[in-house]
């Protein structure tokens, strides 16, 4: 699923999320969220209706095998877009919509989906969703974040023939939440698609070495908030500095799509 509004940032949601379907063999629904205006005003339904149409136009011109479709929600784009995730496998969207200031790499739609969405989410930038990585960065910590982080990465660097790169880094000064190198060999190579991936362990603020380490990576993955977050944080530190300043698409994993 990909949410639309007729920005750049949109198509090349639109254009990234159309790729992973017809990667995964799976249907694309398109999302046109109508948010309601100010007493007085109008929506202009009309005009939502033509981006809409046009969305789903562009991606089964980009993808004819994939079955798309599209619907209007009225509300903001967060609010239809976490309500839509319960269905979803994955929710792709832009990192900026319309009416947002320049300077603003992540609105707030992607913070709130990071923090909110039942389902894995992708944020993808309009300048940086080309396919010249040559590999998928995951982010590990041992907690089911990104247990769950590394399920998306291993099966994604897999379908699409990438190498992979899975980071565990340690903040200075502390043992707490240290991942041993045994205990990440088992995590990961262990697991299906896992046996010939490359194993970083650093020490480190975590968002630095990702964002150093992905520099060739086509999509970074890692969880809404890991084991040395605050409780009650729906979304950490390090997963907020890579949405902001990562050279990639980015992979979130929310809190509520754990499950349990």
């Amino acid at each position: 699923m990909a949410g639309v509004d007729g920005s750049l940032a949109a198509e090349a949601a639109i254009r990234w999320a159309t790729a992973e379907a017809a990667s995964r063999g799976a249907e694309l629904h398109l999302i046109q969220a109508v948010t309601p205006l100010l007493p007085g005003h109008t929506v202009d339904h009309a005009a939502a209706v033509e981006i809409l149409d046009a969305a789903v136009a562009l991606a089964r011109e980009l993808a004819p095998g994939v079955a798309v479709d599209g619907r209007l929600d009225d509300g903001t784009p967060s609010a239809a877009l976490i309500k839509a995730s319960t269905e979803a496998d994955l929710v792709v969207i832009g990192s900026r919509g319309l009416g947002l200031m320049l300077g603003a790499l992540i609105g707030s739609t992607g913070l709130d989906l990071a923090a909110n969405a039942w389902c894995p989410i992708v944020v993808v930038r309009p300048d940086l969703a080309g396919e010249s990585g040559t590999r998928v960065v995951i982010g590990y910590d041992g907690s089911s974040a990104s247990d769950r982080a590394l399920e998306l990465g291993l099966d994604y660097a897999h379908r699409h023939e990438l190498k992979l790169r899975v980071v565990a880094a340690q903040p200075p000064n502390t043992e707490l939440h240290r991942i041993t190198p045994e205990e990440l060999q088992a995590a990961v190579h262990d697991r299906a698609h896992g046996q010939h991936a490359e194993l970083v362990q650093i020490t480190g603020h975590p968002a630095e070495h990702l964002l150093r380490l992905s520099a060739d990576a086509r999509l970074i993955v890692l969880g809404a908030r890991g084991r040395g977050g605050f409780t009650g944080m729906l979304l950490g530190s390090t997963t907020q500095t890579v949405l902001h300043h990562a050279h990639c698409p980015v992979a979130i994993i929310p809190t509520a799509a754990l499950g349990g």
